[in-house]
């Protein structure tokens, strides 16, 4: 009998905090760094996102890390606790990952983690993922999110030639959340106040007078504006799926396991609702 291969642990990147700060009164920023990102790569996407691991309370894992392992030997309470955040900027060169937290208090575990973060600290992830850049065919971009999407749709912007017309709405609690960055682009900030998530994104976008020309239009952020966001831009622009990159990035009343759990299913109700009265493409 052949021997049975032996497997192959996946990659798990070990950060350091290279220094914190906070952006706005709900946004911290954190720089990673070290020799545990010498298989890092990022660039490809300006969507890239990186699988966040924290310890489960009170449990210690063996070295070398091993996901897998872990999972495979220990009761599930004892898991490292995932989140998925935006890749804000990679630099290959001094091999630097930035990412930003929102942050609701005390609530969660990765906000919390990153106001505390201190020079040194460790931080293992997995990834990066992605799949979205601006495409150079298209005639104007439109990016549309929340707190959540703002480091991706930063990132785009960023990322495009300057002279491209740009089209960005972003909706934050308040004019003290706005924050400054780099890229040649309309940028409409949307205070929330008291009004649901997404109230306001839905009627900027819907009130916007779209050009003529190929759009490439990135919407992220609460799945139930984007749902409404996705209809419009779809059903009633008629814009083709390929020229869209429209997900939610989480869904109110559900964490991170909850929603990663049910988003696949939610994601085919939707399009199967939707598609069915789109123009075709």
């Amino acid at each position: 009998m052949s021997e049975r291969p032996q497997r192959r642990a996946r990659h798990v990147h070990v950060g350091r905090v290279v220094r914190s700060r906070r952006l706005t009164p709900h946004m911290q920023r954190v720089v990673l760094g070290g020799e545990g990102l010498y298989r890092f790569a990022a660039g490809e996407f300006t969507d890239h996102y990186v699988k966040l691991l924290f310890p489960a309370p009170g449990a210690t894992y063996p070295e070398p890390f091993d996901l897998d392992q872990i999972r495979a030997e220990l009761p599930r309470e004892q898991w490292p606790v995932s989140r998925t955040y935006t890749v804000r900027s990679w630099d290959a060169e001094s091999r630097e990952l930035t990412i930003d937290f929102v942050l609701h208090g005390d609530e969660g575990v990765a906000g919390p983690w990153a106001v505390r973060a201190q020079e040194g600290d460790i931080l293992r992830f997995g990834g990066p993922g992605g799949g979205y850049a601006p495409g150079a065919g298209a005639d104007w971009h439109l990016l549309a999110g929340d707190e959540s999407a703002l480091p991706a749709v930063a990132a785009a912007v960023e990322a495009l030639p300057a002279g491209t017309c740009t089209k960005v709405f972003l909706e934050v609690a308040g004019p003290e959340e706005e924050q400054k960055f780099a890229g040649d682009a309309e940028v409409v900030w949307l205070h929330r106040g008291e009004r649901p998530i997404g109230a306001a994104l839905i009627e900027a976008v819907r009130a916007l007078d779209f050009q003529d020309g190929r759009v490439h239009a990135f919407v992220h952020g609460e799945a139930g504006f984007v749902k409404e966001l996705r209809r419009l831009l779809r059903v009633e622009r008629g814009i083709p799926r390929e020229q869209l990159s429209v997900s939610g990035y989480w869904r109110l009343g559900h964490d991170e396991e909850g929603w990663q759990s049910s988003k696949r299913e939610w994601n085919a109700q939707v399009e199967s609702e939707q598609e069915g009265g789109a123009p075709a493409a």
